[in-house]
């Protein structure tokens, strides 16, 4: 079947979707924060596998890290704009996917270097006041709050939400209304269906303060603001709040799971608990490294469409075929790591894919150390004594969802 034909029947069938088979469900699920069986077994058949085959077009999943930061890497073979096959790019504006996560150059290009100027070492560097600031206050409240408490409510959300409302410049009393609107923008237990009306709802929130920014500026000091008065003329409303939507889509939902999912894994490991109370700058960057590794929440990156027939590992794809990379399964890929089970923060590696690669690499990513770095070490030093306060086995994770996350973390304070 020519390509054409294999999109367009595809493009019908995807839209259509109900559910997500659960034969292919695996890239997507996890044991606690361990890759489900089936991902680890899938390596027997190498390094790429096929995951499907959906009407003539094939999709693959890689889960070796040395191929998946080559294809991470390739926009030349590889296209991210896949909106014709999801059938949804003649909706309305704000209905609209795309973003830098699903655009290809030269457009890719234009909409990231607006983002670039406000993730600068120096930029970053004038946000540490206002990141502690967060903190702070999150953990003020924990403390009123205790002696026990739900840490994802308390605090994997409160820190992130915090940060990247101040980082956009989000007015007060806007803030509980954007949080609402961010729920349920990467569960896919049904196929995605509702992560489009809920993201078209974040993302008209956005384009309405654009809009109202630029008729009569009241924001404040911000990403939102900044980009109307530095770059209005060149860019639409629906343009600019889909880039203000792709900041914090990339900065809250993903650093929020790995604050909660991050504590989780380090009150089962004491001494990387204790590496946070000194404070050490070279032992926390360490056991940081070693989290995105071993936590990463963001299981697989976004898919890539084949622009010609070419190899991928051992595999021969062909063009049209759809290539996913699971971060997941890069991260705890036994070629690179000796014992890719186990949290060693000693054998932490440059060169995690946690936030991506190549041309789509999160822009955010030193912003999204920084919270780490920051609120680990506070939580640790403000509550040296914190433990789980339930059985593990009674905690929920996620069931099916590109972010992988934790439901509620009960913890004693001490």
């Amino acid at each position: 079947m020519p390509v054409s034909l294999r999109r367009a029947a595809l493009r019908v069938a995807v839209s259509s979707a109900r559910r997500v088979p659960a034969s292919i469900r695996y890239p997507l699920q996890r044991d606690g924060v361990d890759p489900v069986p089936r991902l680890e077994e899938s390596r027997r058949e190498g390094d790429v596998v096929q995951l499907a085959r959906l009407l003539g077009t094939r999709v693959w999943l890689v889960t070796g890290y040395d191929v998946a930061r080559s294809v991470l890497a390739d926009s030349d073979a590889f296209a991210n704009d896949v909106r014709a096959l999801i059938g949804r790019q003649d909706r309305a504006p704000a209905e609209r996917i795309g973003g830098l996560g699903m655009t290809d150059q030269p457009d890719h290009g234009r909409l990231r270097q607006v983002l670039t100027p406000y993730f600068t070492r120096r930029r970053l560097a004038e946000l540490q006041d206002d990141i502690d600031r967060v903190v702070g206050a999150a953990l003020d409240d924990m403390a009123a709050h205790g002696p026990e408490v739900d840490l994802v409510e308390r605090f994997g959300f409160q820190v992130p939400f915090g940060v990247i409302c101040d980082l956009l410049g989000m007015p007060d009393v806007d803030r509980q209304a954007f949080r609402r609107r961010g729920a349920a923008r990467f569960d896919l237990r049904d196929a995605g269906a509702g992560i489009f009306d809920t993201a078209a709802g974040t993302r008209q929130f956005l384009i309405d303060l654009v809009a109202t920014e630029r008729r009569d500026p009241y924001l404040p000091d911000g990403i939102m603001s900044r980009m109307v008065a530095d770059h209005g003329a060149d860019f639409d409303d629906v343009e600019l709040g889909g880039l203000a939507d792709g900041v914090f889509l990339g900065g809250y939902e993903t650093s929020a799971s790995m604050l909660s999912l991050g504590t989780w894994v380090l009150l089962q490991h004491p001494e990387s608990w204790q590496v946070l109370r000194r404070g050490d700058p070279r032992e926390v960057d360490l056991v940081v490294e070693e989290l995105l590794r071993f936590v990463c929440p963001v299981q697989v990156a976004f898919p890539r469409v084949a622009r010609r027939e070419l190899r991928v590992g051992d595999r021969t794809v062909r063009e049209g075929d759809i290539v996913v990379v699971s971060l997941t399964g890069a991260g705890r890929d036994p070629a690179r790591h000796v014992d890719p089970a186990r949290f060693d923060p000693t054998t932490a590696a440059a060169g995690t894919l946690a936030f991506g690669h190549g041309l789509h690499r999160c822009v955010g990513a030193e912003l999204a150390r920084m919270e780490l770095r920051t609120a680990l070490v506070a939580l640790a030093r403000r509550f040296p004594d914190l433990a789980l306060a339930c059985d593990p086995a009674d905690l929920a994770f996620t069931e099916l969802a590109v972010v992988h996350g934790v439901e509620r973390l009960p913890v004693h304070l001490g």
